[in-house]
C-alpha cells in the first residue's frame, strides 16, 4: 500500500486506512486507498482534523462507552467520573464533527454514536496497529505518555 514517503506492505497499516478511509465526514475521505494516494490537500486536512477529534482520552472513553448504547451526559459523568462540564463540552465537540448524534428525550438529551459500525471499526484497527507496534506510540518524545503533548 502507498505511504507518503515510500512503500508499506503491512497489512495492519492497510487495515487501519481501509478503515479510516471508509469513514465519512461529509464526503468520502481517501487517505490511503488500495493502491492510490490522497489527492487532495482537502482531504488530508479532512483526515487530521478526524484524528485530532479523536486524540483526546476523554474524547476517547466516551465514544468507547457510547458503543454499549445511548447516554445522558449525566451518566456518562457517573460513568467515567468526568466533570459534567467536560463531558458537555466533548459531546459538543464529537457532534460538530458528525461522531455522535443527540435526540431530546424531556430536558436532557440522549447522546449515542452516529456511525457505530465505523467507529469501531477505527477502534479495532487502531488496537490491532498499537499492538504491531508495540505501543511505540506511547515512548513518542513528542506525543508519548513521556512527552510533552497528550
Amino acid at each position: 500500500m502507498p505511504w507518503p514517503g515510500g512503500v508499506v506492505e503491512d497489512p495492519v497499516l492497510g487495515a487501519l486506512a481501509c478503515a479510516f478511509a471508509n469513514l465519512r465526514y461529509h464526503r468520502r475521505m481517501t487517505i490511503l486507498n488500495d493502491g492510490e494516494r490522497a489527492t487532495s490537500e482537502v482531504e488530508l486536512g479532512a483526515a487530521a482534523s478526524l484524528f485530532r477529534s479523536l486524540a483526546d482520552p476523554g474524547r476517547l472513553v466516551i465514544l468507547q462507552h457510547l458503543q454499549q448504547g445511548e447516554h445522558r451526559v449525566r451518566e456518562l459523568t457517573e460513568h467515567l467520573g468526568l466533570a459534567q462540564s467536560t463531558v458537555s463540552a466533548h459531546l459538543a465537540c464529537l457532534k460538530g464533527c458528525g461522531l455522535v448524534t443527540s435526540r431530546a428525550e424531556g430536558r436532557a438529551s440522549v447522546f449515542s454514536l452516529s456511525v457505530p459500525a465505523e467507529l469501531v471499526g477505527v477502534f479495532q484497527a487502531a488496537e490491532r496497529l498499537l499492538e504491531a507496534t508495540g505501543y511505540a506510540v506511547d515512548l513518542c518524545p513528542v506525543y508519548g505518555s513521556t512527552g510533552t503533548r497528550k
